[in-house]
């Protein structure tokens, strides 16, 4: 590019340097010529009147005296002398022998004798048939005798004519040559001020910062340069602020739970987010792609052509593979009026529709857990109210007995139901501090022991020696063992084990409690902390359970920041374990 521009400054210099020349070369050719031949007709004028003055003085008798007359003229002003009389008779002739002279033509229709005769003077230029060649003619009277006429060969001018030619050409090829260096010097200075502003352009397109243009002069040329550090200035400051927003608009994107979608008029993908990859289970290869060849869902692309044709915003829910529930909202993207594609953003609603699902399991459960007992305690106590209390004593306590066990049943089902709340809220807050373990395991295996002995179980505590203190709440961790323990006895068999041991995990302690009842079937073990889910309901509710007892044990052990885990096999038994912070970790 920089070669491109010198070459060009170069042949403009050149051509304007040519243009002139040639207009020179031109001008001065020609009027040198013209006033070449003016010179040599005005010279053979003033040989001519002084030979027309010889001739007058030496020319007695004109046909005897002229041959020699121009014999001797011609050999003095070195051309064609020529005597003509008044009647045309040429009377002698300088390049024709005397004998010869009566063979001529008549002369008194040649345009120079007329018109020196009638003007005292006269020219011309013709070819003379007798030489053979283009002449110049001058002729001019003498005395009453005739005219004296002067013949000049013009092969003479052609010769000077073509030297000076030669001449103006060499002088032409001097001044471009002169002038081809003069211009390489010139465009190489022009130039040199120009390849610095591309230099430091292309640095600032490059987006190097703080780059600025030379001011070398107070010419165009460096009013040019300050122009452009302006510009450059301004275009900093507007790229600074693009970047801050794209920083700022990646940075919102990335960090948005919906995904994002922008698609131009043909529905190709032009821009997406995380969150949307991590719906379709893509990346950002996927733009520069069509909308169809990311996801087939019908509804999907029927719903983005749809906004490009209506250009009117839409909202839909559509369910993605692999089941999850999603809430699009549509939106034309105009620019100054114009169409420019469209942006769709993806609300995973999965979670929400599985909120929704739990309540209204919620709801269904609890109706179904407090009609049962509120069914019998109704039947039991109109029963009663009509009489049979009075008529039957023993018949009437064996009724309010079943009424004080449902009642009771009543009563532990909305105490764990409020458990349960206040741990799902986050608003109970855990009075942390170091516990030994095996006092809170002790006092639990103590509580249960008559449940226990009433079916000759065996209650085991080991390994309590091997970990230190625990950082919990008292209250809670009780409230876990003591629901273990309590399900560990409920399905143990008559003349079981029940064992609790805890081993170190870390920074951890893993307290595990083990049974040897009747197990747990493996298709039901991954629902099993789900709340009023039980293995075999009718046994369940033989047993007094209300099914929110392991739900409210993973509550607690997840808001002390462990887990709880199960593995059992169908027939002999299972084992429930939660992990629980070391009391000496944070000291």
């Amino acid at each position: 590019m920089r070669g491109t521009f010198r070459l060009k400054l170069m042949a403009s210099y050149l051509l304007l340097v040519l243009l002139l020349g040639a207009g020179l070369y031109a001008y001065l050719s020609i009027t040198l010529e013209s006033s070449l031949i003016s010179g040599i007709r005005d010279h053979l004028k003033d040989q001519a009147q002084v030979a027309a003055l010889m001739a007058a003085k030496e020319i007695k008798d004109p046909r005897r005296d002229a041959p020699q007359l121009t014999q001797a003229v011609a050999q003095v002003v070195r051309a064609r002398v020529t005597v003509i009389g008044r009647d045309g008779q040429v009377l002698g002739d300088s390049q024709v022998k005397p004998a010869d002279l009566p063979l001529l033509e008549n002369h008194a229709g040649r345009p120079e004798v007329r018109e020196a005769l009638a003007a005292g003077s006269g020219s011309a230029v013709r070819y003379s048939a007798t030489l053979h060649t283009d002449m110049l003619y001058l002729a001019v009277p003498f005395a009453d005798h005739g005219v004296l006429r002067l013949a000049l060969p013009l092969s003479e001018v052609e010769k000077t004519r073509h030297g000076l030619k030669q001449s103006l050409t060499v002088a032409f090829a001097v001044g471009v040559i002169l002038s081809l260096l003069l211009s390489y010097l010139l465009s190489h200075l022009t130039s040199r001020t120009l390849r610095g502003l591309a230099a430091t352009a292309g640095r600032i397109g490059r987006g190097e910062p703080g780059v600025r243009f030379p001011v070398q002069s107070a010419d165009e040329l460096g009013e040019l340069a300050q122009v452009m550090n302006e510009m450059a200035r301004r275009i900093e400051t507007q790229m600074e602020r693009i970047s801050s927003e794209k920083n700022r608009l990646d940075a919102i994107l990335s960090g948005m739970g919906e995904g994002v979608m922008v698609t131009d008029t043909e529905a190709v993908i032009t821009l997406v987010n995380p969150a949307f990859g991590a719906l379709f289970g893509s990346d950002a290869s996927v733009k520069g792609r069509k909308l169809i060849e990311i996801s087939r869902h019908p509804d999907l692309y029927a719903a983005c052509r749809e906004v490009l044709s209506d250009r009117q915003e839409r909202h839909q829910e559509i369910t993605l593979p692999g089941g999850r529930s999603t809430r699009v909202h549509w939106v034309p993207l105009v620019n100054s009026g114009e169409l420019k594609g469209v942006v769709a953003v993806f609300h995973d609603i999965s979670a929400l529709k599985r909120v929704e699902k739990i309540r209204r399991d919620f709801v269904a459960n609890v109706s179904h857990e407090l009609r049962t007992p509120v069914t019998v305690i109704k039947g039991y106590a109109e029963t009663l109210l009509s009489g049979a209390l009075a008529s039957d004593t023993e018949r009437g306590r064996h009724f309010l007995t079943i009424i004080d066990n449902h009642a009771s049943r009543l009563s532990g089902l909305i105490a764990d139901l409020l458990a349960l709340s206040e741990l799902e809220s986050g608003d109970n807050l855990l009075k942390l501090e170091s516990v030994r373990l095996e006092s809170s395991v002790r006092q639990s295996l103590q509580l249960l022991e008559l449940k226990a002995e009433e079916k000759a179980l065996v209650m085991r505590c080991e390994g309590m020696d091997r970990v230190g203190p625990v950082f919990a709440d008292r209250k809670r961790l009780d409230q876990v063992l003591m629901n273990l323990l309590d399900n560990a006895i409920k399905y143990s068999k008559i003349g079981g084990t029940v064992t609790v041991s805890a081993r170190p995990a870390g920074d951890l302690v893993r307290v595990e409690v083990r049974d040897t009842g009747i197990g747990i079937p493996e298709k039901d073990l991954p629902r099993l902390f789900e709340r009023f889910y039980r293995v075999d309901e009718a046994r369940s509710r033989e047993r007094g359970g209300t099914g929110l007892g392991l739900s409210i044990v993973k509550h607690i052990v997840q808001a002390h920041g462990g887990s709880v885990e199960v593995s059992s096999t169908l027939g002999e038994g299972a084992a429930f374990s939660f992990t629980l912070p070391k009391g000496d970790r944070l000291g």
